[in-house]
């Protein structure tokens, strides 16, 4: 059951060929493991090229490549849309209309842009710290911050409620709070990673994203009266971000 979940994950969460089928995807969707075990498939191949001892620049341009060609723009689009919504006033409603609407305003290219910045200054970070002789801690850091984001993301499918018809309640509601520690579990090999390479940092990366997502879904509930695809993609975006740069932080600090 884990791995068709996977394969369903796969399917849903990149853009690797991977053949799907309906029953993969019941099984993704009713599995919360799923999602942190498809982000060690994005994350150790994106981290590995962050890893490089390539010059700093040159790395997190590898490494946004490379992470956007595995994911694709969807969970960006679903940045995008959340910004848009975020920056209208007035009920959920009006907020979930936009939401809806495929043209990007003023909200969605600064939320875009700013979680952009942020996650290639962190990705800078740890570039500048892999040229020092430390690509074993920045491997584990950035693989960490990934899977932390997409167990934000299982995060939601156990806490929110669908705000709607569509992709979150598809997701939303199969689960309830008390499954989420079946998403934790695919998290116990950082913490052994940890012992050896990037300590701290790699806890930090692997939970803060969680925190984040649980933000997120706070606002949604909040703003649009719950979860829908594009919260999910934002919550990914969000929690990649900042893992990244609490992994650094733990990581210099302790």
């Amino acid at each position: 059951m884990t791995l068709t979940a996977v394969r369903g994950g796969l399917t849903f969460l990149t853009r690797l060929p991977v053949e799907s089928d309906e029953e993969s995807w019941e099984a993704f969707r009713r599995t919360p493991a799923a999602f942190p075990l498809v982000g060690y498939v994005v994350g150790l191949l994106a981290a590995l090229v962050l890893s490089l001892s390539l010059p700093a620049p040159t790395a997190v341009a590898l490494y946004l490549l490379v992470l956007y060609l595995l994911t694709g723009v969807t969970h960006a689009d679903g940045l995008a849309d959340v910004g848009d919504a975020a920056a209208v006033h007035g009920e959920a409603e009006r907020r979930t209309a936009v939401l809806k609407d495929s043209a990007t305003g003023v909200g969605g290219a600064l939320s875009l842009g700013v979680v952009l910045l942020v996650l290639a200054l962190g990705a800078l970070s740890l570039a500048d710290a892999s040229r020092w002789a430390y690509p074993a801690a920045v491997f584990a850091i950035a693989l960490a911050a990934e899977v932390g984001a997409k167990t934000g993301m299982a995060y939601l499918v156990c806490t929110g409620s669908p705000a709607h018809e569509g992709m979150g309640s598809a997701l939303a509601g199969e689960a309830d709070a008390a499954d989420f520690r079946s998403a934790l579990v695919p998290l116990i090999p950082l913490a052994l990673v940890a012992a050896f390479a990037g300590g701290a940092g790699v806890v930090a990366a692997a939970l803060a994203p969680v925190g984040a997502a649980h933000l997120v879904g706070r606002w949604a509930e909040d703003r649009l009266g719950g979860v829908s695809g594009d919260v999910f993609g934002a919550a990914n975006e969000l929690g990649r971000a900042v893992g990244l740069h609490a992994g650094v932080i733990a990581w210099t600090l302790f």
